[in-house]
């Protein structure tokens, strides 16, 4: 292709409003696929020619590349849709099980505020460490169901472990210097080992909030499930917030992110720091041997971390790494085998956290690692909620709040690539 020869469009649906059949959507996504291996190659054949690719040629390997971004975000749209209940639809296990007394209380006193059931269940106050200001805890079945929905949206808590506290905070002992072992022959003398030198862990609770409002149509409706209801507006505020806390969050009224440690070049690395390997270039991949970084960084996590290690990046710099190839020409992206499934990247899954940064000078945009090992996300059980019908007339705001932690557990199982040159 050359300058004077029009672009050709490309015929692709990009929008998650087009498609409403989520095996059509992944159909299209993988045809995408195909266009943008062919586009790519053209693209590095011209190189290859004339030292520097055509600008339409660029144009369309981008534009391509920006169609497949949008595809699957709209497959992973139409799958969380689809796994999402109906509003106001009742499951058969529900209908075979009968709600629990407090969620009928809990649910009287959404639609009317008389909460004399709940105060008769033992309610507790809202506020942590400070004198009572209303609310209630929600039932078992109304947390369960947000922490599923948390866990399908927020991309970080889907890898990392989640643990549930009943206090403020988590403490954690682990040895500084490893464990004290040793080998001995059957019948020999057990010497005494070195003394264990333990350090500990905190993992302290930040209180997380979102305001919903109803109206009052929608309280007095009887068929709406507002278990269901009061999920699916929280989902989207609490997965957006606490997904960047886990990545950059700086501890401070918040949780602390991977990418708010220490970091320091991997031959360097210590406990109590993030490793990474650089590129050589400030700002870019090496010019030659592209994804060799790739691979060194795979091989600087231990062989026990890699057998559960995702990458992390977010859509722009996916864009860029879905153009490498490795020494035998193969694309070293490849992408999911089905809808709802992860993207690879050599082999490994790839989440998308658009909470990581960008591609730019000294920056740390990609993360490598075991994250069910390296992060761990800690909860405080117990979601509550404010009923609020004074704030906002003619509407009602129910102010809900949980309480999450979040930090580093094991700094050997996260590795990073910094984009510099030391």
């Amino acid at each position: 292709m050359n300058a004077s020869q029009p672009a050709q469009p490309l015929e692709t649906k990009s929008m998650s409003g087009d498609y409403l059949d989520l095996k059509d959507a992944f159909g299209d996504f993988m045809s995408t696929f195909e266009a943008f291996k062919e586009s790519n190659d053209q693209k590095l054949a011209e190189m290859d020619r004339r030292l520097g690719a055509d600008v339409l040629t660029t144009e369309k390997v981008d534009r391509i590349s920006r169609a497949l971004d949008e595809q699957k975000r709209a497959i992973d749209n139409l799958s969380l849709k689809r796994a999402r209940p109906v509003l106001g639809q009742i499951s058969d296990r529900e209908q075979a099980t009968p709600p629990s007394e407090h969620k009928q209380a809990f649910e009287a006193y959404m639609r009317s505020g008389d909460d004399r059931h709940l105060r008769g269940l033992d309610a507790k106050a809202m506020s942590y460490g400070s004198g009572q200001d209303g609310g209630y805890l929600v039932p078992p079945e109304t947390e369960a169901e947000i922490g599923k929905r948390l866990a399908a949206m927020s991309p970080i808590r889907a890898i990392a472990s989640v643990r549930q506290v009943s206090s403020a905070v988590l403490k954690k002992p682990f040895a500084v210097n490893g464990p004290a072992v040793g080998w001995v022959a059957e019948t020999a003398a057990r010497p005494q080992t070195n003394t264990a030198t333990l350090a500990e862990l905190q993992f302290p609770t930040m209180e997380l909030y979102a305001m919903p409002a109803a109206t009052a149509t929608l309280l007095e409706d009887s068929v709406v499930d507002l278990d269901q209801w009061i999920s699916s507006e929280v989902e989207a505020a609490f997965a957006e917030q606490e997904g960047a806390a886990f990545v950059a969050g700086d501890g401070v009224n918040k949780p602390k992110g991977f990418l708010d440690y220490a970091r320091v070049a991997d031959a360097s690395w210590a406990w109590g720091s993030i490793g990474y390997t650089v590129t050589g270039v400030a700002g870019d991949f090496p010019v030659n041997d592209e994804s060799d970084v790739l691979i060194d960084t795979v091989y600087a996590l231990k062989a026990g971390y890699r057998q559960n290690a995702h990458w992390v990046m977010n859509r722009k710099t996916q864009a860029a790494i879905r153009k490498l190839k490795d020494g035998d020409g193969n694309y070293m992206w490849q992408p999911p085998a089905g809808p709802g499934q992860n993207a690879m990247l050599m082999g490994f899954p790839l989440v998308e956290a658009e909470d990581m940064p960008d591609i730019g000078t000294d920056a740390t945009p990609i993360a490598f690692g075991d994250f069910g090992r390296g992060y761990l996300v800690v909860d405080r059980t117990g979601v509550r909620v404010l009923r609020d019908p004074y704030s906002a007339k003619p509407y009602v705001l129910f102010y809900t709040t949980k309480r999450v932690g979040g930090g580093v557990q094991d700094f050997d199982a996260i590795k990073l690539i910094k984009f510099g040159t030391a």
